[in-house]
């Protein structure tokens, strides 16, 4: 069983300004509530138990979210507040399951999971994306149910409009039935002419461990960073086997300023 999940988090939130200003874009509260709790929450109900946060110290703020002790108890003191103490015993039970880990450059997504090195224990772990939620149907349980069935590791997808394929990482398949696919290649941001099909990477993967080596292998590549996305293309290049879950979820894109706002009205909308 797939027990340990990586979310990093050390990422500037340049297009959630000036919000992301002085407030980090994943404690942004979404009906309530930070989109952060969102994820949480999905992985704890697929059955990991264990959460490798990547942070810098430029958001340190995460951290304490989570062990702001010393305020709660005051209050809980003074107000007698169930709804705060409901709250307060929540974010306890979060932090036993939580480790940090710091990335203070933003060398990308594969240098962040390649600092969570000695904390994977595992043959396979989980990889997500803040930005990216996906609500109505648990889309971690999903990948975890392919991956035991395929034993190998998946990426999240969902078919996107021809003419938006540029935006997005897009992946090439075969075998394909109602739910998943066999990925036998991956490109990013193709043009549209150029594009293997129309379906795009959505931010939770199940990795293999071995993947550290291939990531550690990497040169920087766009933006100076180093992708996972390339580690993948390599891996799969090797014949390791990699499956497209196309999730039965609602997506919503909560890395945008667009986006956020347009996330708390469709999650406010399911709540009713």
């Amino acid at each position: 069983m797939i027990k340990q999940a990586i979310i990093p988090l050390a990422g500037l939130g340049t297009r959630m300004l000036p919000l992301t200003s002085i407030f980090p874009k994943e404690l942004l509260p979404i009906h309530g509530k930070p989109n952060l709790e969102y994820i949480l929450e999905e992985c704890i109900d697929a059955g990991v138990r264990q959460f490798i946060f990547i942070i810098s110290n430029k958001k340190k703020s995460i951290k304490k979210y989570f062990f702001n002790d010393k305020l709660y108890l005051q209050i809980i003191k003074k107000k007698k507040d169930l709804r705060i103490t409901k709250e307060f015993k929540k974010l306890k039970k979060y932090r036993n399951r939580i480790k940090f880990v710091y990335q203070n450059q933003p060398k990308g997504t594969g240098d962040a999971i390649l600092k969570c090195k000695k904390y994977i224990k595992g043959k396979y772990f989980l990889v997500l994306l803040p930005d990216d939620l996906i609500i109505k149907k648990n889309c971690t349980k999903e990948m975890i149910k392919l991956h035991n069935k395929m034993n190998c590791s998946v990426i999240a997808t969902k078919s996107v409009k021809k003419k938006d394929v540029s935006r997005w990482g897009i992946l090439s398949l075969k075998n394909k039935n109602k739910n998943y696919f066999k990925i036998t290649d991956v490109i990013e941001k193709p043009k549209t002419k150029e594009a293997p099909s129309n379906y795009a990477i959505i931010g939770r993967y199940i990795l293999p461990k071995l993947i550290l080596r291939k990531i550690k292998e990497l040169k920087p590549g766009q933006g100076n960073e180093i992708h996972i996305t390339d580690a993948i293309k390599s891996l799969i290049k090797e014949k390791e086997p990699f499956y497209g879950n196309i999730f039965k979820g609602k997506y919503l894109d909560c890395g945008t300023l667009n986006g956020y706002i347009n996330s708390g009205i469709k999650i406010s909308r399911e709540k009713k």
